[in-house]
């Protein structure tokens, strides 16, 4: 292996990177990138890269997009910092609560700022456990979300995911978190089992879970729409409306995760919308400044804001908040990125591609090591197996997906590997048909420089 570059070298002994194998990466060093343009980024070699997870799933509106640079040099010059704590506020932040209000899928009381989506989510379970205290019910706070979810890392929000590398070693998930079955009819169907009866079983599962538990214990269920890094999984047909009348019946407050998929990335504005379910509360990331800066969204109807009311009065204050929440410049980039989606038809045209990206993707499905391809709008997952017959999964040891995800960079295309070999999809919504095409073609040579690969090494066999 060629000695890493000063800059690379650099890199292993100042940065503790996350999701990789620390040990390993001493010795293959980092992909460093410089710029980015489009939905194409350089790396300091000077190669160029269709950046196929927008970034990670969050830059939706591509790289270098001149209104959302001069929006934050301008702000940055006129309110560089302010903060939302005691009483303070400032423009950007009260006009961008009030856009979200506007577009929310469902009726929205109040908005919080935050930074991150495992913030967002993290605010959920802390407002959710006020609101059943200032209701009287101290006894139902248990949230449930589901195997296999992703909604963030810190703890919990770690507790919510429910991904065995996300727990193991970190003493989580907390006690009072629970996990119902993961939604992947290709996985966990049974044999001949139809999307709607394999739906229904797990609505019933999920409403055994509940009596299990006690609904007097169980406060709410937190959903992404389309799971993210658990596989883009696609839940199957009357999944949410089955889900929901549990929900409803044990008197659960629901959230949907809109982390990944809000802001067009399954072709409505929020995920919801898509799949046909209605939330109570919303957790907003990613996408909602296009990446360009941090900033998150807690969207909370009026039965959570009354609480918060009734709550300040007895105690004084609402003790809840984050520096950084709201972040003046953040706040002026996000309005002008839900401006220049509205404006420019993003979220229509980027409805109008994801034909063309299914089809490719399901072109995809037909390659010898891929078990499943899917996807909705312009997302998707490629699940490599050893097998496709019996569906059986290479070892973990042998790391087959991210052998993948370093042919695709040697094709020019970024990919990430995820739990189970799954590549993951996610380009900006402003890549156009002509840049479709050429990831998907990318992505096949890497695919087939997997297989050679998978073959010379006999990582086929049980």
């Amino acid at each position: 292996m060629p000695p890493l570059s000063n800059l690379a070298a650099r890199d292993v002994e100042t940065l503790v990177h996350p999701y990789i194998n620390l040990a390993s990466f001493r010795e293959t060093g980092p992909l460093i990138i410089e710029r980015a343009e489009g939905v194409h980024v350089y790396d300091t070699d000077g190669r160029r890269y269709i950046e196929g997870m927008a970034g990670l799933w969050c830059t939706a509106l591509g790289y270098g997009n001149e209104e959302l640079v001069e929006t934050a040099a301008a702000q940055m010059r006129k309110l560089s910092f302010a903060h939302l704590f005691t009483g303070r506020s400032h423009d950007p932040a009260i006009e961008l609560a009030e856009r979200l209000k506007e577009i929310a899928p469902v009726p929205i009381s109040k908005v919080f700022f935050c930074n991150s989506g495992s913030e967002a989510n993290d605010t959920q379970v802390k407002l959710i456990w006020y609101l059943n205290n200032a209701r009287g019910l101290p006894r139902k706070k248990k949230i449930i979300s589901r195997v296999k979810a992703y909604h963030g890392v810190t703890i919990a929000a770690a507790s919510l995911t429910g991904l065995p590398a996300n727990h193991r070693d970190f003493d989580v998930p907390l006690p009072g978190f629970l996990h119902a079955g993961c939604p992947h009819h290709y996985r966990f169907a049974h044999d001949g089992e139809s999307e709607e009866a394999f739906a229904s079983r797990l609505a019933d599962e999920l409403d055994q879970l509940i009596v299990q538990e006690g609904p007097d214990t169980v406060a709410a269920f937190v959903a992404e729409p389309v799971m993210g890094a658990g596989g883009v999984i696609v839940p199957p047909r009357t999944y949410f409306q089955k889900i929901m009348a549990v929900c409803a019946k044990h008197d659960l407050f629901v959230v949907s995760d809109e982390v990944i998929c809000g802001f067009g990335r399954l072709g409505t504005m929020f995920g919801c919308e898509k799949l046909g379910f209605r939330p109570q509360a919303i957790s907003l990331a990613k996408a909602l400044s296009s990446a360009y800066l941090p900033i998150a969204a807690v969207m909370i109807p009026d039965l959570i804001y009354e609480a918060l009311l009734a709550e300040s009065k007895k105690i004084g204050v609402f003790g809840h908040g984050f520096t950084y929440g709201g972040h003046p410049v953040s706040a002026a980039v996000a309005v002008k990125a839900i401006e220049i989606y509205a404006r420019d038809r993003i979220i229509e045209k980027a409805a109008r591609r994801a034909p063309l990206f299914q089809a490719r993707l399901r072109l995809i499905g037909e390659h010898p090591l891929v078990g499943e391809a899917r996807g909705l709008g312009l997302i998707g997952g490629v699940e490599l197996v050893a097998d496709k017959k019996t569906k059986r999964s290479f070892a973990p040891q042998h790391g087959v997906g991210a052998r993948a995800v370093r042919f695709a960079e040697e094709e020019g295309l970024i990919v990430r590997a995820v739990g189970g070999d799954v590549l993951t999809l996610s380009p900006p919504l402003v890549i156009n048909a002509v840049q479709i095409e050429d990831l998907f073609n990318r992505l096949t040579r890497a695919l087939d420089k997997t297989l050679d690969w998978v073959t010379r090494e006999r990582l086929t066999q049980p």
